[in-house]
């Protein structure tokens, strides 16, 4: 290795550092970390309210965002533009601008808010108001992550498979979802990460019921650091983790598909 190998690999690695080095607060001296009594059953049942109505809400993005993916990919010109723009305005806005604005838009007085109430629907502190918020504060990151994963599977491809029979739901099962699958895996890892981390917008429409962010910061106010630690890591490790299992279950996923072609 030479000099210059060697100083950019060093330059790299002290990098890479910096940017972990956030992650050395868990070992700092706080106090013995609690994890029981009412500290303890609060950060559970927070554990308990992110993990099952993220995984609802990410349900909702994967269904609603792929085929509107889809459906941007075909598109050109202005009408392609003006889509993405409305995503990327959806990524945006501010969290705690959205909260409010959310809070807004579906207050049970009128309009859709209204709708909702009719059918039994609660759009403040209710778990479908905070799935919903996760949906919103999520979505365009999917559809923006599917749309580049979409678009690096070669049209030809797709093009020679229906020329040889097979319909638009078989093209999409068998060409375009196995040659877009890690793209897709990545876009759902972020959309994952962004809404599991939510804060701004869920305290706004959904204080209660509390998820990870909101507990922790409800800890961190009301009892101190030691009652946070416990739940800070369950949240690194409810967050952190999930896209990279994404990401190596796509991959293992992808190689078993060209073994079995």
């Amino acid at each position: 290795m030479g000099k210059r190998g060697f100083w950019a690999h060093a330059g790299a690695g002290l990098f890479a550092l910096l940017l972990l080095y956030p992650l050395a607060g868990m070992w700092a001296p706080v106090g013995r970390w609690q994890w029981s009594g009412e500290a303890g059953a609060a950060s559970a049942a927070a554990i308990r309210v992110s993990l099952e109505l993220t995984a609802l809400a990410m349900a909702i993005v994967v269904m609603i965002g792929t085929p509107a993916a889809l459906y941007i990919r075909r598109l050109r010109g202005a009408a392609r533009a003006w889509w993405q723009a409305a995503l990327l305005i959806s990524i945006l806005i501010p969290s705690l601008a959205l909260g409010i604005l959310l809070a807004l838009a579906l207050r049970p007085e009128a309009g859709v808010g209204a709708l909702l109430a009719r059918l039994g629907m609660e759009t403040t502190n209710s778990g479908a108001a905070f799935v919903v918020t996760q949906v919103y504060v999520s979505i365009g990151y999917y559809v923006l992550g599917a749309l580049v994963a979409l678009e690096a599977v070669p049209r030809r491809l797709e093009q020679q498979a229906a020329l040889l029979g097979l319909g638009p739901a078989a093209v999409f099962r068998r060409v375009t979802l196995p040659l877009a699958t890690l793209g897709l895996a990545a876009a759902l890892g972020f959309a994952w990460v962004r809404a599991i981390g939510e804060f701004g917008a869920v305290v706004i429409t959904a204080y209660y019921p509390a998820g990870m962010p909101v507990q922790l910061w409800v800890d961190l106010e009301s009892r101190g650091l030691p009652a946070v630690m416990p739940l800070l890591l369950a949240f690194l490790l409810a967050a952190l983790p999930v896209p990279m299992l994404l990401h190596f279950a796509a991959r293992r996923s992808l190689a078993g598909g060209g073994r079995d072609a």
